[in-house]
């Protein structure tokens, strides 16, 4: 009997199908995957090797070993779950400072961008409230300095003891949130966060002709006309800006400290109601404070340690016109009302 040759033996139609699903399957398969490589490739590696490359902007430093661990605190600690750390080139986004730049993380990696604000961005909080006693109360009780605040109280970061060590400053906490007895004082922990919060600070970013970009006309949107200092409009004498512009930056610079009733915090952030440099009708400290800051400040005779930052950088003379008048013209207060001209004149004898 003869042996038939294979190949002329045919091939089962069910095998033949068979085997072109599996090449199908294969290329399908495998051209996915490909893709995917490509995009992955596109997308991740190529733009994560060109950022690698980009210097640190002009004042970016890397974090101290305090700083380092805060920022550890930070991230365990899901911060960045409801405080994102980017500044976006829009106008609800200026009050947080100008729009973020590559060079401002050349020492932040992984960066936490975040993708959620259900507390206030934190790119420049360092320049925005760079308190210390702010910034401990908040951690301690965020209703204590901010009575609508959502976020989550942090005092197990801090001891209550009887008597603060030598060397240790204590929270002063206001009293409907303090303990009972004892004083509070930072826990190492604690310290570490203040250190990396308040290393959050955007530096200024150099003009073309190499003159640092102000912060307030650098985050205004690109349509709108530049808000320079020396291109203001002219104003009449009695009236530097709307009650509305100031009331609106009044809450998200001063309100914090000062509190929306204007009467700040017993021993801690003086009042603005009644104060007697805001009703004085010469306003020429009053713009010096707003514009310089002041730390030590006495007030009706109570001398408050927590010291104010100066807005000179962040607003425009305009801007700090409007926040001044606001606070001169609100809770009762009496005092004359400023203009741009004159916060214009006072920053330059500053100089």
């Amino acid at each position: 009997m003869s042996t038939p040759d294979p190949a002329q033996v045919p091939i089962p139609k069910a095998h033949s199908a068979q085997g072109r699903s599996i090449s199908k399957l294969l290329l399908i398969a495998g051209g996915s995957t490909l893709i995917y490589a490509l995009l992955a490739m596109l997308m991740g590696v190529l733009p994560g090797f060109a950022l690698s490359n980009i210097p640190p902007g002009p004042g970016v430093e890397p974090l101290t070993p305090l700083q380092a661990e805060g920022r550890e605190v930070y991230v365990a600690n899901g911060c960045s779950y409801c405080h994102t750390q980017q500044v976006r080139p829009l106008a609800q986004d200026k009050i947080f400072g100008r729009p973020s730049a590559p060079g401002d993380f050349a020492y932040q990696t992984p960066e936490l961008l975040g993708s959620e604000r259900t507390g206030p961005d934190l790119t420049n909080i360092g320049v925005r409230q760079p308190s210390e006693v702010w910034q401990y109360i908040h951690l301690y009780n965020p209703r204590a300095v901010v009575a609508e605040s959502v976020m989550p109280s942090f005092d197990w970061m801090f001891n209550v003891v009887d008597i603060a060590p030598p060397g240790v400053t204590t929270v002063p906490v206001p009293k409907p949130f303090a303990p009972a007895n004892g004083v509070v004082v930072p826990s190492r922990q604690a310290q570490a966060l203040l250190a990396y919060l308040q290393s959050l600070k955007q530096p200024k970013l150099p003009s073309p002709a190499g003159q640092p970009i102000d912060m307030a006309t650098a985050a205004a949107p690109a349509s709108n006309a530049p808000t320079t200092r020396a291109a203001a409009p002219a104003e009449p004498a009695t009236v530097a800006s709307n009650a509305a512009q100031g009331a609106a930056l009044f809450v998200s610079h001063c309100a914090a400290c000062h509190q929306a009733s204007g009467e700040g915090m017993a021993g801690v952030f003086p009042p603005l109601k009644g104060n007697a440099v805001v009703n004085d009708a010469d306003p020429t400290q009053h713009i010096q404070v707003v514009l310089h800051g002041l730390s030590g400040a006495n007030v009706g005779g109570v001398v408050y340690g927590s010291a104010m930052p100066p807005f000179a950088d962040a607003l425009s003379d305009a801007e700090v016109a409007a926040i001044i008048n606001h606070e001169r013209m609100s809770w009762g207060n009496h005092g004359a009302p400023v203009t741009t001209k004159q916060v214009a004149g006072a920053r330059e004898k500053k100089k």
